[in-house]
C-alpha cells in the first residue's frame, strides 16, 4: 500500500502538480527595494509579515505594469517629457483615497519608467516606510 500511494506523489511530481511542502507564498520572490520600505532606519526585520508584504508587491507591481500604456500614451498625447508624465502620474497616486503609500507610490513610479525604459524621477532622501499602508 505505501509503494502505491509513493507512486502517486511520484507521479503527481512527475506531472507538475504543486508539493504540499513547498507554498505558493514561498515561489513569490519579492525585491528587496520593496522590503526596504517596510524596513526602519537601523533595523534588518520588516515592520509587516512577509504574506502582506508580497501582497503589496504583487498589487504595486501590477499597478506598474498597468500604467504602462497610459503613461505611454499620456506622453503622446501631450506632447510633454517622460519626467513631465511620471511626475503627473506620482501626483495622483498621493491623492488621500490612493490604494499606496507615499513609499509604494514612489516605488510604483521607480518600477513603472523601468518598465517603459525610461529614466527613473529622483525622489533624494524622502525614503520612508510603508508603514500604515493601505
Amino acid at each position: 500500500m505505501r509503494v502505491h500511494a509513493a507512486r502517486g506523489q511520484a507521479a503527481a511530481c512527475a506531472a507538475g502538480s504543486d508539493n504540499a511542502d513547498m507554498s505558493d507564498e514561498s515561489q513569490i520572490l519579492v525585491p528587496p527595494s520593496f522590503v526596504a520600505l517596510y524596513l526602519a532606519p537601523g533595523k534588518n526585520r520588516p515592520s509587516a509579515p512577509r504574506a502582506e508584504i508580497a501582497a503589496r508587491h504583487e498589487f504595486c507591481e501590477d499597478l506598474a505594469t498597468m500604467l504602462t500604456e497610459h503613461a505611454a500614451n499620456k506622453r503622446w498625447e501631450l506632447g510633454i517629457t517622460e519626467a513631465d508624465v511620471l511626475e503627473r502620474v506620482h501626483r495622483g497616486l498621493l491623492v488621500e483615497e490612493a490604494p499606496v503609500s507615499a513609499a509604494e507610490a514612489r516605488w510604483v513610479i521607480r518600477r513603472l519608467a523601468e518598465l517603459l525604459d525610461w529614466e527613473a524621477l529622483a525622489f533624494g532622501a524622502d525614503s520612508g516606510s510603508a508603514e500604515g499602508s493601505t
